[in-house]
């Protein structure tokens, strides 16, 4: 058994989608960066690449490459699958947090929860999506931007 944990944060701001477990989410702002820029499933591609012992998600994806630009993440994370598999190992459960001020996200949690798991080929039992406010503190408490956390347990098949 191994255990990952991964971290991402996005500025937001106007003129972008809101793409959060790779699932657009209605909002006057979106996240900002080089690839969709959802911050869950980076954070979720971090835990699982950091248990693997392959470094994190800008090592082998850089945003200085052109091919990633406006790319799913969710194909980042069908990609990291992909080598978890190779190296004869399958994920025990992953659990995540996102923080954010705003928009309110709770209704879109299982959703986001689903969207991950079709594109991780694991059962959405395995996947946990937990939301914290930014409680009006810092920069995701202004609504500058948002901060995932997850971490994931993987196991040898």
């Amino acid at each position: 058994m191994r255990i990952g944990y991964g971290y991402d944060v996005h500025p937001m701001g106007p003129g972008r989608k809101l793409i959060l477990g790779g699932i657009e989410i209605p909002h006057g702002k979106g996240l900002l960066g080089h690839s969709d820029s959802d911050v869950l499933v980076h954070a979720v591609c971090d835990a699982l690449l950091g248990a693997m012992g392959e470094g994190d998600l800008g090592r082998h994806y850089p945003s200085s490459d052109p091919k990633y630009k406006g790319m799913s993440s969710l194909t980042l994370l069908e990609d990291v699958m992909a080598k978890l598999t190779s190296k004869g190992y399958r994920v025990g459960n992953i659990d995540t947090v996102i923080v954010a001020q705003a928009p309110r996200l709770g209704p879109h949690l299982a959703a986001m929860q689903k969207k991950m798991a079709e594109a991780a080929g694991i059962d959405p039992d395995l996947i946990n999506v937990k939301v914290k406010s930014g409680e009006g503190l810092d920069a995701v408490g202004e609504e500058k931007g948002m901060i995932a956390h997850a971490v994931c347990v993987i196991e040898e098949v």
